[in-house]
Protein backbone atom coordinates (compact mmCIF):
# COMPACT_ATOMS: atom_id res chain seq x y z
CA UNK A 1 0.00 0.00 0.00
CA UNK A 2 1.42 3.04 -1.15
CA UNK A 3 2.37 6.08 1.42
CA UNK A 4 -0.51 8.28 -0.21
CA UNK A 5 -3.27 5.72 0.54
CA UNK A 6 -2.21 5.54 4.28
CA UNK A 7 -2.03 9.10 4.32
CA UNK A 8 -5.49 9.34 2.87
CA UNK A 9 -6.72 6.63 5.07
CA UNK A 10 -5.20 8.41 8.39
CA UNK A 11 -6.85 11.31 7.00
CA UNK A 12 -10.75 9.97 6.23
CA UNK A 13 -10.12 8.64 10.10
CA UNK A 14 -9.40 11.92 11.95
CA UNK A 15 -11.74 13.61 9.25
CA UNK A 16 -14.85 11.06 10.29
CA UNK A 17 -14.18 10.51 13.86
CA UNK A 18 -13.78 13.85 14.71
CA UNK A 19 -17.06 14.59 13.05
CA UNK A 20 -15.70 16.88 10.52
CA UNK A 21 -14.18 19.15 13.26
CA UNK A 22 -10.32 18.28 11.99
CA UNK A 23 -9.43 17.69 8.41
CA UNK A 24 -11.89 20.10 6.56
CA UNK A 25 -8.56 22.38 5.54
CA UNK A 26 -5.32 20.60 5.02
CA UNK A 27 -2.95 22.69 3.20
CA UNK A 28 -4.40 25.61 2.79
CA UNK A 29 -6.99 23.97 0.71
CA UNK A 30 -10.71 23.01 1.24
CA UNK A 31 -11.42 19.27 1.66
CA UNK A 32 -14.24 17.24 1.61
CA UNK A 33 -14.67 13.37 1.89
CA UNK A 34 -16.43 11.58 -0.80
CA UNK A 35 -17.86 8.30 -0.33
CA UNK A 36 -18.53 6.40 -3.47
CA UNK A 37 -20.04 2.85 -4.16
CA UNK A 38 -17.84 0.41 -5.37
CA UNK A 39 -18.42 -1.01 -8.99
CA UNK A 40 -17.40 -4.23 -8.60
CA UNK A 41 -17.70 -4.49 -4.23
CA UNK A 42 -20.64 -2.76 -3.46
CA UNK A 43 -19.59 -1.79 -0.65
CA UNK A 44 -19.16 2.12 0.57
CA UNK A 45 -15.48 3.64 -0.56
CA UNK A 46 -14.54 7.32 1.15
CA UNK A 47 -11.92 9.28 0.34
CA UNK A 48 -10.73 12.77 1.18
CA UNK A 49 -10.65 15.28 -1.91
CA UNK A 50 -9.72 18.97 -2.67
CA UNK A 51 -12.61 21.02 -3.69
CA UNK A 52 -13.75 24.37 -5.12
CA UNK A 53 -17.62 25.43 -4.75
CA UNK A 54 -18.96 26.88 -8.00
CA UNK A 55 -23.06 27.89 -7.29
CA UNK A 56 -24.41 25.03 -5.55
CA UNK A 57 -22.08 22.90 -7.18
CA UNK A 58 -18.82 21.34 -5.58
CA UNK A 59 -16.09 20.68 -7.55
CA UNK A 60 -13.31 17.99 -7.42
CA UNK A 61 -10.56 16.72 -10.09
CA UNK A 62 -9.80 13.25 -11.17
CA UNK A 63 -6.33 13.65 -11.01
CA UNK A 64 -5.37 10.91 -9.98
CA UNK A 65 -1.62 12.46 -9.16
CA UNK A 66 -1.29 12.65 -13.38
CA UNK A 67 -1.13 8.64 -13.90
CA UNK A 68 -2.09 7.59 -17.18
CA UNK A 69 -5.48 6.16 -15.74
CA UNK A 70 -8.53 7.54 -14.18
CA UNK A 71 -8.94 7.21 -9.91
CA UNK A 72 -11.05 4.29 -8.84
CA UNK A 73 -13.90 6.98 -7.18
CA UNK A 74 -14.26 8.22 -11.04
CA UNK A 75 -14.84 4.76 -12.37
CA UNK A 76 -17.34 4.35 -9.24
CA UNK A 77 -18.83 7.64 -10.24
CA UNK A 78 -19.22 7.13 -13.32
CA UNK A 79 -21.53 3.37 -12.70
CA UNK A 80 -23.13 5.35 -9.63
CA UNK A 81 -23.69 8.98 -10.09
CA UNK A 82 -24.88 9.27 -6.69
CA UNK A 83 -22.64 9.40 -3.74
CA UNK A 84 -22.57 10.94 -0.16
CA UNK A 85 -19.86 14.09 1.12
CA UNK A 86 -18.93 15.05 4.05
CA UNK A 87 -18.44 19.20 3.75
CA UNK A 88 -16.74 20.05 7.81
CA UNK A 89 -19.87 18.85 9.77
CA UNK A 90 -22.13 18.57 7.09
CA UNK A 91 -22.76 15.62 5.56
CA UNK A 92 -25.68 15.03 2.35
CA UNK A 93 -26.19 13.28 -0.52
CA UNK A 94 -24.82 14.01 -4.40
CA UNK A 95 -25.37 13.56 -7.90
CA UNK A 96 -22.37 13.80 -10.03
CA UNK A 97 -21.53 15.24 -13.72
CA UNK A 98 -18.48 15.30 -15.67
CA UNK A 99 -18.03 18.91 -16.92
CA UNK A 100 -18.38 18.93 -20.34
CA UNK A 101 -15.54 20.70 -22.34
CA UNK A 102 -16.51 24.14 -22.52
CA UNK A 103 -17.65 23.98 -18.33
CA UNK A 104 -13.90 22.42 -17.80
CA UNK A 105 -12.51 25.11 -19.89
CA UNK A 106 -13.92 27.72 -17.38
CA UNK A 107 -13.28 25.85 -14.37
CA UNK A 108 -9.73 24.49 -14.96
CA UNK A 109 -7.54 27.85 -14.53
CA UNK A 110 -9.85 28.11 -10.97
CA UNK A 111 -8.53 24.97 -10.22
CA UNK A 112 -5.16 24.96 -10.73
CA UNK A 113 -4.61 28.54 -9.60
CA UNK A 114 -6.72 27.13 -6.30
CA UNK A 115 -4.46 23.50 -6.63
CA UNK A 116 -0.86 24.11 -8.50
CA UNK A 117 -0.25 20.50 -8.96
CA UNK A 118 -2.94 19.88 -10.99
CA UNK A 119 -1.44 21.80 -13.90
CA UNK A 120 2.07 19.50 -13.27
CA UNK A 121 -0.55 16.33 -13.01
CA UNK A 122 -1.81 17.27 -16.40
CA UNK A 123 1.50 17.77 -18.09
CA UNK A 124 2.41 14.54 -16.80
CA UNK A 125 -0.42 12.91 -18.32
CA UNK A 126 -2.09 12.24 -22.02
CA UNK A 127 -5.28 11.69 -20.64
CA UNK A 128 -7.84 14.58 -20.08
CA UNK A 129 -8.13 15.11 -16.68
CA UNK A 130 -11.91 15.16 -15.63
CA UNK A 131 -13.69 17.82 -13.72
CA UNK A 132 -16.37 16.33 -11.52
CA UNK A 133 -19.38 18.55 -10.20
CA UNK A 134 -20.96 16.71 -7.41
CA UNK A 135 -24.12 18.90 -6.98
CA UNK A 136 -26.73 18.12 -3.70
CA UNK A 137 -29.75 16.17 -4.19
CA UNK A 138 -32.86 18.25 -3.49
CA UNK A 139 -33.11 18.19 0.97
CA UNK A 140 -36.84 19.86 0.78
CA UNK A 141 -38.59 16.71 -0.12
Amino acid sequence: MSAWKHFGDAHTWVYQRSGGRIGARMAGRDMLLLTTKGRRSGEPRTLPLAYLVDGDALVVVASNAGQSRHPAWFHNLRAEPYARVRVGREVYDVRAEVADAAERERLWPLLTAYNPPYAAYERKTERTIPVVLLRPMDRSA
